[in-house]
């Protein structure tokens, strides 16, 4: 360091002895500076419209080649090659539509924003009338309370100074204690905003939770959407940690908006009025004010980046790196037993290296973005906020160098001009600090909205899946469709169609299982059992064999309508209370949180036991049939 500072020494003796001094310099290097920054800027802009103009150029140069080329094929080639050829075009325009279709569903400030969130708020704010509507009537109450605070401290703080210009001890000590006594009211108002603030968020996600619980519980979609649909990679990860961050960013969103805008128009009022008092033009100010802030806002707008997509994306790879976690957790005995910590652990890295790199391109973003943002907010607006405090003095009556000092009447003119000028000046910068601050708090704003824009992909995604799971309509991205497949699964635009039919019985002693025509087809569109047709009447043992993936699980998936139909009809007995009247067992067992009596029930609970009138008397008769009583004895 030492060598370094003798060299810049040295340079900075040469370059004055050549008549450069260090403030051109500095000024060359600042100017060199935010030409950089303005071309790194600027350039993905002026580069994006550079390459789609050369891209429209090639595609119509590769058009005229494409056409001319099918014109010869369309000489030479016979039928079938031109047959195959439409098919392959049809294909192409099939995933060039889904890949529209991928990108116009990225998260961002747009119409799907607009629609994912209003049908978000419908959940969370059910009605006009209900406890989040009193809690929002009271936080804007508090908001609305604390910009008139703010104002009347403002004008307490210009009433100091000017006694204390006067010289007027008295009014200096009442006005004081007014200051401090409009302290307390001040600061409850700012730790009730802040409290009312975390109860909105806790009552949207209770909200948010209940509804997607219900939803995830309907139609056993817990099962449909991790085993028959892809959408949704880590269903935990969003019904936790997504709905959580949505909420708080809602509730904060809404204090980090509708109090700036309030203290924006209440503070206008008030500065208008005191340019008023000093006779001086109330529209220069606010014109020079709006001009300012509008260009800035637009070059901040066009100039930020998509933090919507990359929230979401980080999301995600956090989600996958919890999901890494909770299958070593599951599976830790296989992973023992095998030896696999080494592949465990190199997964695991990789998950972790992909949110590090993710959170790393957001840090990088926001440096630049929050540079600039920071030298518009602190600097361009404070030398606005100067011009605007200094127009109404600078262009206010005649000049006090007018005025005769020896009059003892001009004299008293002149310290009263002084002060009420020094309190105006005092009491407009304390406003326009307020109004900077409120400007300053909607820009960031922009920041948490795009970021909203993500989390509400995200969550109103998962709603939407859910909804979708609980109908029967899935979405599966390993699904390809195949010509082989003889008419047994019929595909729409690259999805099955569930096309059999479920008949409950209505019966009430016909408990007969008919299946007539099903295939047995895995969720992946495997097809084990092209038609199955088999009745099983009530007392009727049956056993079915066969080597693994013969079909004899994904039979039992079928009937108990975890695995859609695609073809067929299946008969089965209506189920009673919401429960099936067959009783299915699963291959692995389950072990149930809560006592001895909690697995043996399940899936009923306490409730449901003493309900039909069950006791644990009778349960360890059941023990003790099957010889497991000493385990309730332990």
């Amino acid at each position: 360091m030492a060598v370094f500072s003798k060299y810049i020494d040295l340079a900075m003796q040469k370059y004055d002895e050549n008549g450069l001094s260090k403030t051109t310099i500095s000024r060359m290097i600042l100017c060199a500076a935010i030409c950089a920054y303005t071309f790194k800027t600027t350039y993905p802009l002026f580069g994006k419209q550079f390459v789609n103009k050369n891209n429209i150029k090639d595609a119509y140069k590769n058009n005229n080649r494409t056409s001319y080329m099918k014109l010869n094929d369309h000489i030479v080639n016979s039928t079938e090659d031109e047959n195959s050829k439409l098919a392959e075009a049809e294909k192409l325009i099939i995933a060039k539509q889904l890949k529209k279709q991928s990108l116009h569903l990225e998260p961002g400030l747009n119409k799907e924003f607009v629609l994912q969130l209003r049908k978000l708020i419908k959940i969370i704010v059910p009605k006009v009338l209900c406890y989040e509507s009193g809690l929002l009537i009271v936080h804007t109450l508090c908001l609305i309370s604390r910009t008139f605070l703010s104002i009347y401290v403002a004008a307490l703080e210009g009433a100091i100074v000017k006694f204390i210009v006067q010289k007027d001890l008295k009014r200096f000590v009442i006005v004081l204690l007014k200051w401090f006594g409009i302290a307390i009211p001040a600061t409850f108002i700012n730790s009730m905003i802040r409290f009312l603030e975390s109860k909105l968020s806790l009552a949207f996600r209770t909200r948010l939770v209940r509804h997607s619980y219900r939803l995830y519980f309907k139609n056993q979609n817990y099962y449909r959407v991790s085993n028959l649909d892809g959408r949704i990679e880590n269903a935990d990860h969003r019904l936790t940690e997504d709905i959580a961050i949505f909420s708080t960013s809602v509730a904060h969103l809404y204090s980090s908006v509708t109090k700036p805008c309030f203290d924006l128009m209440l503070i206008g009022f008030a500065l208008m009025r005191s340019t008023q008092k000093m006779k001086a033009n109330i529209v220069s100010g606010p014109t020079l004010a709006i001009v300012v802030i509008s260009l800035t806002a637009h070059i901040i707008r066009v100039v930020s980046p998509k933090f919507g997509q990359l929230v979401a994306e980080e999301a995600n790879r956090y989600g996958y790196l919890r999901h890494i976690h909770s299958r070593i957790i599951t599976n830790s005995e296989e992973i023992a037993f095998y030896g696999g910590h080494k592949v465990e652990l190199q997964q695991l890295r990789q998950a972790y290296n992909r949110l590090v790199t993710q959170m790393n391109n957001i840090f990088i973003q926001k440096l630049w973005f929050v540079m600039l943002e920071q030298f518009f907010m602190k600097y361009v607006w404070s030398g606005t906020g100067m011009i605007m405090v200094s127009l109404p003095i600078l262009m206010s009556g005649t000049s006090l160098q007018k005025k005769n000092v020896n009059d003892p009447i001009s004299r008293d003119v002149l310290n009263s001009s002084v002060s009420e000028r020094t309190q105006y000046l005092t009491t407009a910068r304390n406003l326009l600090i307020s109004a900077a601050d409120a400007i300053e708090r909607l820009m960031s704003s922009y920041k948490e909205i795009v970021a909203l824009a993500g989390y509400t992909y995200r969550v109103a995604g998962m709603m939407q899946v859910f909804e979708e799971t609980a109908q029967g309509v899935y979405h599966k991205n390993m699904i390809v469709e195949n010509n082989e497949m003889n008419g047994i699964i019929e595909f729409k635009d690259g999805k099955p169609i569930a096309k059999g039919r479920i008949i409950y019985t209505d019966t009430p002693n016909d408990m007969t299982i008919t299946l007539r025509a099903i295939p047995v087809v895995t969720p992946n569109c495997d097809i084990v059992v092209s038609s199955l047709t088999l009745c099983i009447e009530q007392g009727m043992h049956l056993l079915i064999t066969g080597p693994n993936g013969c079909g004899k699980s994904s039979l039992f998936r079928i009937l108990s309508g975890l695995w859609p139909i695609y073809a067929g009809e299946l008969h089965i007995p209506r189920p009673v209370e919401d429960k099936p009247c067959m009783f299915y067992i699963p291959q692995r067992p389950y072990m149930s949180t809560g006592s001895l009596c909690d697995q043996i029930i399940y899936p009923d609970s306490r409730e449901d036991m003493l309900r039909k009138g069950f006791t644990e008397n009778q349960l360890r008769g059941i023990l003790k049939m099957v010889c497991l009583e000493h385990i309730a004895q332990r």
